[in-house]
């Protein structure tokens, strides 16, 4: 029944873009270059899309309808069609804000599921928050799925970090031996390839690039912060399957990169959500990176960040030494994304000689 559903996804998955792409030009679902996109040709906005349908479609197979399954596909599906909106017609910031809160409401009262705990993250103190659990949720909700929007700017990324992300909590599911979750993220992970390939132009789809747009980023945000919900709280699906500090490593990389460049455009006395060319990807790019070096770079730091939660919670370390780690791994992402140029410059003198050693 696994194999089946796996498969099912995976051919729907891909038979799912190769038909988005060819609607993508009449529904108006194209992305076109600008001083933010390099990139070369209009490519359609499709991905996302994709990834949904076959998710979608996997799970219901596997689980049949129920209203866990129910509501879930329901607040997705509104988050690609806003995110699909936003594609066509580029929506304010505010917007997409009151959109994703609006989703957000659907699966925090439709499910009366939320954050109500943080564990032990202050040594001997079990960090209970009650209601404002639902506060908490809102904001981390809204959060990741602007974190997984904000990190898709070069090829294979997106797909990439959210990969690692899933991979993460099937791991950490399997070891719990929760079911439920170990089929989600790996469904999630099998609907992702296929747009994977189409957006590395890897046969069969060498003339099929395709984008996963905002309505993409915007449900693997959605479905990676459920899945961290469900899978850290007490709820009717079950136990946690993982404490809610390593959360925070199966979702490093996109929520340092988030709360690192939205500090700096505050710092600057800039909006936080204003749009530019200073996230980490970028940065690997002007440092000389080729887009296909910094998806490797990038992809490989995230799996080893999202190796070390787990290797933590699999070894039960004391909860508030994995935050303090965290926090520490963080400062030091902060500090060189903050003194990269020097960092560079200096490597790049060093490379070519200019500075010996010895």
């Amino acid at each position: 029944m696994m194999l089946y559903a796996f498969s099912i996804t995976f051919c729907i998955s891909l038979i799912a873009v190769m038909i988005l792409h060819r609607l993508a030009k009449p529904l108006g679902l194209l992305d076109v270059p600008c001083t933010r996109k390099a990139h070369e040709g209009h490519v359609p906005l499709v991905g996302g899309m994709a990834v949904f349908i076959a998710a979608s479609i996997g799970l219901l197979f596997y689980f049949g309808p129920s209203k866990l399954l129910n509501l879930y596909i329901i607040s997705c599906s509104l988050m690609v069609f806003i995110g699909v909106l936003d594609d066509k017609y580029d929506l304010s910031v505010r917007s997409r804000l009151i959109g994703q809160f609006l989703v957000s409401s659907i699966l925090i009262f439709g499910l009366d599921t939320y954050i109500f705990s943080l564990g032990n993250v202050f040594y001997f103190l079990n960090f209970e928050l009650g209601t404002f659990g639902i506060v908490l949720t809102y904001l981390a909700v809204i959060g990741a799925i602007n974190a997984f929007n904000m990190v898709d700017g070069i090829d294979g990324l997106l797909g990439g970090l959210s990969i690692v992300s899933f991979s993460g909590v099937a791991i950490l599911a399997y070891n719990s031996t929760s079911n439920i979750m170990l089929i989600y993220s790996t469904i999630l992970i099998v609907s992702i390839l296929p747009y994977l390939m189409a957006n590395l132009s890897i046969p069969p789809f060498k003339n099929r690039k395709v984008f996963m747009g905002d309505a993409g980023s915007m449900f693997i945000g959605l479905a990676v912060v459920w899945l961290v919900v469900f899978g850290t709280q007490h709820t009717f699906v079950g136990s946690p399957s993982f404490r809610p500090v390593t959360a925070l490593y199966l979702i490093a990389l996109p929520l340092m990169d988030m709360v690192a460049i939205m500090f700096r455009r505050i710092k600057k006395k800039q909006s936080p959500f204003k749009p530019d060319r200073n996230h980490m990807h970028h940065i690997c790019m002007r440092a000389g990176f080729s887009g296909k070096q910094s998806l490797c770079l990038l992809s490989v730091l995230a799996a080893a960040i999202m190796g070390l939660g787990v290797f933590l919670e699999l070894m039960l370390v004391p909860e508030w030494v994995s935050l303090f780690i965290f926090i520490i791994l963080f400062a030091f992402y902060n500090y060189f994304i903050s003194h990269v140029w020097r960092i560079v410059k200096y490597i790049r003198k060093y490379s070519q000689g200019e500075i010996k050693v010895g």
